[in-house]
């Protein structure tokens, strides 16, 4: 896997792949189109975030490269690469409990404050890819 260098773009599999961590600049897109929603990205080296229709999806400290985000009733799963350990914060359901599973291994679960977040630490090493599946219990 690589950066997005266009920032954002809908995979032919119905996912959405997102932000470029090699910007020294902040960049960003709005009113990308996709499956019936409206998407902005931000990214570059320190912060990857990403909103649909006007709500938080994403956040990454510092900013990372996704592909294969695919949110459903049951959680998320996406594949993410950056050049360090990074922070990310998602959006779910409200009040719930999520396991956590990171390449392949479950890492616990968590539960999802009153605003549905939740925040992961997921240990990156430049060039290779991590697999988050997060899934309501």
């Amino acid at each position: 896997m690589s950066v997005v260098k266009e920032l954002i773009r809908a995979e032919k599999t119905g996912e959405i792949s997102f932000g470029n961590y090699e910007l020294a600049q902040k960049e960003k897109v709005e009113d990308f189109k996709f499956g019936g929603d409206i998407y902005k990205v931000k990214t570059y080296k320190d912060i990857t975030k990403l909103e649909k229709n006007g709500s938080f999806v994403y956040e990454s400290v510092p900013g990372t490269a996704v592909t294969g985000l695919v949110e459903t009733e049951e959680g998320m799963k996406f594949t993410v690469e950056g050049t360090t350990d990074a922070q990310i914060t998602v959006e779910l359901g409200d009040e719930a409990e999520y396991a956590i599973n990171i390449n392949g291994e479950e890492t616990g679960s968590m539960k999802t404050n009153l605003g549905g977040k939740v925040t992961i630490s997921v240990e990156l090493n430049e060039g290779e890819q991590s697999s988050v599946i997060i899934t309501r219990k």
